[in-house]
């Protein structure tokens, strides 16, 4: 592979926001999309996906190899998003679940979730074409060369939409979270690539929950410390789901929660989450025993009864569980912990992703 540009190649990053900038001139927006973000390398024959962390993706995503040598110019560098599109009846979103299964090790397995499952490219912005390098050039020129060289369109890469108008930017960022997107980024027009600077913006939706702590997990440096503490809501049905962790804790106050918490300590006999009564492997695997990523982490958990609430900061949900680990608030001694339903969360309106990009969904 010779190209202007090689691999590998950290992406150029984002930072975080508030919300969308009232001076917007300057600017182009786009739906910040949930995936994986990779960079394409294509040289003829030769095609390679590289990582946020430069390590190549290239053997997990085989139908994208093949799409890249069927639908993108024969030399080129586009950064993107890798992500996996729901296409059923009642689902037309993303599903970020389902593309963390497909980094698997074994390649039968790959190989058939790349039939059963195939993921999608969306292609936001262009490094290099043919022999020429883009990264020195502003933005809206490489924006402008990349929807001209992906013109007509496929069926596995697609180019984002994008916008300069800051209304446009505010109706994407409250509807298409519905299709399983987590915000707006935010480019300078006359900005170059710069490789693992954050000179890009962000906006993700911020809202808070109240929830309950059902349990704990130690922290990996100390037996009488906090690592994580594990949250719940109340579903429609009075069972306590699941919901996510919180962990982001000074090392004295992790000390002070392992104290103030042993008295709420209690067996999985009294716990609405007695996974060993339970003899679904998958559900072992998430709450009682190993990491299907990482085969020696271990998910068990300290059980607690229910009886604490804390309000959480969290982005948004896929499914019933946060999409991202949320983070802590403050405590809510005020609330009843039955009172931690789902019913206190934002619901986003419903959006196909069809809508979004021609063809996705």
């Amino acid at each position: 592979m010779r190209l202007p540009v090689m691999p590998p190649v950290a992406p150029m990053l984002s930072k975080p926001i508030a919300e969308i900038p009232g001076d917007s001139s300057a600017l182009s927006f786009e739906p910040k999309w949930d995936g994986f973000r990779s960079i394409c390398f294509r040289d003829g024959d030769e095609v390679e996906f590289g990582s946020r962390k430069e390590r190549p993706m290239t053997r997990y995503f085989p139908e994208l190899v093949a799409a890249a040598l069927a639908e993108l110019p024969t030399r080129c560098v586009i950064d993107g998003e890798i992500v996996l599109p729901i296409k059923t009846a009642a689902d037309h979103g993303l599903d970020f679940e389902a593309l963390q299964l497909r980094l698997h090790p074994a390649a039968s397995r790959v190989r058939m979730l790349a039939e059963q499952t195939p993921a999608a490219f969306i292609a936001f912005d262009l490094l290099a074409l043919g022999e020429d390098d883009y990264t020195q050039r502003p933005f809206a020129e490489r924006r402008a060369a990349l929807v001209d060289a992906l013109a007509g369109g496929g069926r596995s890469i697609h180019v984002t939409p994008a916008t300069t108008d800051p209304a446009v930017a505010h109706r994407w960022f409250s509807e298409f979270e519905g299709a399983g997107l987590d915000g707006v980024i935010a480019k300078p027009l006359d900005g170059p690539y710069l490789p693992d600077k954050r000179v890009m913006f962000k906006i993700k939706h911020a809202r808070t929950a109240d929830c309950v702590v059902a349990g704990y997990r130690l922290h990996k440096s100390s037996d009488e410390a906090i690592g994580s503490l594990l949250l719940g809501l109340y579903d429609d049905d009075g069972a306590l789901a699941s919901v996510g962790v919180i962990g982001a804790f000074p090392m004295a106050a992790r000390r002070t929660l392992f104290t103030e918490l042993q008295p709420l300590v209690t067996t999985f006999d009294h716990h609405p989450w007695n996974w060993a009564a339970h003899v679904d492997p998958d559900v072992m695997r998430r709450y009682g025993g190993g990491s299907r990523w990482n085969a020696g982490k271990d998910l068990s958990f300290v059980p607690l009864r229910p009886e604490r609430v804390v309000e959480v900061r969290y982005d948004h949900m896929e499914g019933a569980r946060f999409r991202h680990t949320a983070q802590f608030n403050r405590w809510r001694p005020d609330r009843d912990p039955r009172s931690c339903t789902y019913a206190q969360l934002d619901q986003p309106v419903t959006f196909r992703l069809g809508d979004i990009v021609p063809g996705l969904g």
